[in-house]
């Protein structure tokens, strides 16, 4: 099942929600803000996007500016970051199975489809 990590005050994210519609597959959606990621659950997801932790973070965000900016973090100390400031998460994220994508631009979907 797909599922689809949103937050629907983001633009980009309810874009990637009318996208999966268009397209007519059945996906589920996870809004993450209410339903937080657990750390094995984002590192799992991480793992799949195949990328560091850090470049799912939003940089730009007050909450890593305040509490992270400028430190040396370990990966697991940035999944944390994302776990607890779950606002810092890069948006949407489409999950297929053992794939997944950050869906920026919103055509990287059409690989996991």
């Amino acid at each position: 099942m797909i599922k689809i990590y949103h937050n629907p005050r983001c633009s980009k994210s309810r874009a990637g929600l009318k996208y999966l519609e268009e397209k007519g597959v059945e996906f589920e959606t996870i809004k993450y803000l209410e339903d937080n990621f657990d750390f094995d659950l984002l590192k799992n997801v991480i793992n799949k996007l195949d990328i560091s932790p850090l470049e799912l973070v939003r940089v730009k965000e007050q909450d890593w500016k305040d509490n992270f900016k400028g430190k040396d973090l370990t990966d697991d100390q940035i999944i944390q970051a994302m776990v607890d400031y779950p606002r810092l998460i890069e948006r949407p994220i489409i999950v297929n199975d053992d794939k997944a994508v950050l869906a920026r631009p919103i055509e990287n979907i059409d690989k996991i489809l």
